[in-house]
């Protein structure tokens, strides 16, 4: 992907889309539009600079999933049909808890794994020391595998030990290695929190290059992780590239292809899922990582554009994708 801004946009259509950023989208940090591999508009606002990583809270799970097209591709993940609960033996399983048994790491992927509480336990969760651990404390239940069931953060870090455990390196180190670095994505430290305070104040931060990690040092799988704009941007033209990177396969096509289809629905709110992605329109396969505050990697195979957007924290923000598909999108076709 070149990173040099192509001059294919007029100032009119630009000034139009920046005061819509503004009136209706005003936590907006940057916008990064990369097609045919050109950068073809970047803009930054609410005083937010271009290499300043901002919490993209739940567009982590996309990037987690990418890290297990790798691990796949080098034979540590064997199947994705392989039983969570084998790769923790000293995890010790309640006594009539059968069904955690029974969950693989697809059902983790695609968010069709039972939970044993009606609402997200955030307090419990947040208060142990071991987010794996916990997150396997609430697996199970009387829930039906094989259900969509979304869990913002509970479960999704049950795959950060997976990782763990079946690459013998830390999330962090092994997406070093093999994902930001041949990328040039800068993810310089983990950090921990000492207080709530401490976490609202990541939520809210902007400059901060971290990844969220547990008191065991176990990085967060549903969140926690910092990226600035052109970085999701890269993290999308790789995905549009079937997994190519400068000549270079850094995660497989086929992985591409089948996390980014349909793989699970959930059906009350009419919404596809592929394996921790967004599915947009199978038409034109478009999918999208999506997270808390509007942050977003859309990427759309068809019209071989991916629009990147991050964003400060406010709760409650308009819907990113329709933003995307109304006033983004159709000036690049």
């Amino acid at each position: 992907m070149k990173r040099g801004l192509s001059n294919s946009m007029g100032q009119e259509p630009k000034t139009s889309l920046e005061n819509k950023v503004k009136k209706d989208n005003g936590n907006i940090a940057g916008i990064v539009v990369p097609k045919d591999e050109d950068v073809v508009y970047k803009k930054y606002f609410n005083e937010c600079l271009e290499n300043e990583p901002i919490h993209i809270f739940s567009v982590t799970k996309s990037v987690v999933s990418m890290l297990f097209g790798i691990a796949s591709d080098k034979g540590c993940i064997k199947n994705l049909d392989e039983k969570v609960i084998d790769f923790f033996p000293d995890y010790q399983i309640r006594k009539r808890e059968k069904t955690i048994q029974h969950i693989t790491i697809r059902n983790l992927l695609t968010m069709t794994a039972p939970y044993k509480h009606k609402f997200n336990p955030y307090p419990k969760y947040f208060s142990s020391e071991d987010w794996v651990i916990s997150s396997l404390d609430f697996l199970g239940g009387k829930g039906k595998i094989g259900t969509f069931r979304y869990a913002p953060i509970i479960g999704a870090d049950i795959l950060s030990g997976i990782l763990i455990n079946a690459t013998g390196k830390s999330v962090l180190e092994f997406a070093q290695d093999n994902l930001f670095s041949p990328l040039e994505i800068s993810v310089d430290k983990n950090i921990y929190f000492q207080s709530k305070e401490e976490q609202v104040d990541f939520y809210k931060s902007k400059g901060v290059n971290d990844w969220v990690v547990d008191s065991n040092g176990t990085n967060t799988a549903g969140w926690g992780l910092s990226l600035t704009t052109m970085d999701m941007a890269k993290l999308g033209q790789l995905c549009l590239n079937e997994g190519y990177w400068n000549g270079r396969q850094i995660i497989s096509g086929k992985w591409i292809a089948e996390s980014t289809q349909v793989q699970s629905v959930w059906k009350a709110r009419h919404l596809k899922y592929g394996y921790l992605w967004w599915i947009i329109d199978e038409t034109e396969h478009s999918f999208a990582a999506l997270g808390d505050g509007g942050n977003a990697i859309y990427v759309n195979p068809k019209d071989r554009i991916v629009v990147a957007v991050s964003s400060l924290f406010v709760p409650r923000v308009k819907d990113r994708i329709d933003f995307i598909k109304r006033e983004v999108e159709p000036l690049f076709k």
